[in-house]
């Protein structure tokens, strides 16, 4: 038996959530006396996971997985969880590892659960605490079958540094036919992404247009932190669709969620729910964003940030 982790990468370098899902993996090997193995692909730098605990390391490299296609990445890792006796699959909580969840507890046979927060409560029965009801509430759910395959809740767990084993292993690929193709991939700009972002400064209607959006950019600069906005912001085209947080947009589960403008809907709410802590800055003291904030600031945000920025750049 064995406990796999995916690690994903991009550009040779891997996301801060797959050293996450490689922590919360080597805790969770040694917890039941097995080796850890992780699967990543086409990444030159694989053997940086050897740092965080990985003892086998598998890098995949193929044609036709250049790019994430569900199809090619499920079938490889598969075969590898087959040949390799793995009984538990850690995923970090990113769309393409929820994607591929699904597919590799079909391929499998397998039990499939999302949003994990711990280590299992018990190895047998294997019982693991989620959050649920949009981070509202936790359950303890058991998974059954000969594999159980998790998704990791973006900062949940924690990164740690445990050199393992590290040794380089081979898997000889075949070529998959799939007729999915991936023709093209929008980036989202600036230097740190949301879903790896401990910090995100989102903004929303309350900014009254897209050319104040500068104060807000300077602001997340300052504190390294990622930019979002609400649903309508993106709607009316002031700010990229992938910058749109909330229940129909990206989850964000950072250690500081700082909200400027946002009246706060329902859906916004639930879809930053699990941050770590919540500051609101809004005008409008009954904004209900207010009853779910853990600091909030009642003021005219083109009076509040200018000061805020003023103020931090004192202390770089």
């Amino acid at each position: 038996m064995s406990v796999l982790v995916y690690s994903e990468s991009e550009k040779d370098s891997f996301k801060k959530s797959s050293y996450e899902a490689v922590s919360y993996g080597k805790s969770l090997a040694d917890k039941m006396g097995v080796e850890l193995i992780c699967v990543t692909f086409n990444c030159s730098n694989s053997q940086k996971l050897k740092n965080f605990g990985a003892d086998k390391i598998f890098n995949i490299e193929s044609q036709n997985s250049q790019e994430f296609t569900c199809k090619v990445y499920s079938t490889l890792l598969s075969k590898i969880i087959e040949t390799q006796n793995a009984s538990t699959i850690i995923l970090s909580s990113s769309p393409d590892s929820k994607y591929l969840g699904a597919y590799l507890a079909g391929y499998s046979g397998g039990s499939y659960i999302s949003n994990v927060v711990e280590l299992p409560e018990s190895i047998n029965p294997f019982i693991v605490k989620r959050s649920c009801f949009t981070n509202k509430a936790f359950s303890s759910t058991e998974l059954k079958g000969d594999v159980k395959i998790i998704s990791i809740s973006s900062n949940s767990y924690g990164i740690f540094e445990k050199e393992g084993k590290g040794s380089q292993e081979e898997f000889k690929v075949d070529e998959i036919e799939t007729n999915h193709k991936v023709t093209n991939i929008e980036k989202q700009s600036g230097s740190v992404t949301i879903a790896d972002a401990d910090i995100v400064v989102s903004a929303g209607r309350g900014l009254k247009g897209p050319e104040n959006w500068k104060m807000i950019e300077e602001l997340a600069d300052l504190l390294g932190a990622a930019t979002a906005c609400s649903k309508p912001v993106s709607d009316m085209g002031w700010r990229p669709h992938s910058e749109h947080v909330g229940q129909t947009g990206k989850p964000v589960s950072s250690n500081l969620y700082i909200a400027i403008g946002i009246s706060g809907a329902i859906q916004h709410l639930a879809g930053i729910n699990s941050s770590k802590i919540k500051v609101v800055i809004n005008n409008d003291p009954e904004a209900p964003f207010f009853k779910a904030a853990d600091y909030g600031v009642v003021g005219d945000a083109f009076e509040v940030i200018p000061k805020l920025i003023e103020e931090l750049k004192a202390k770089v």
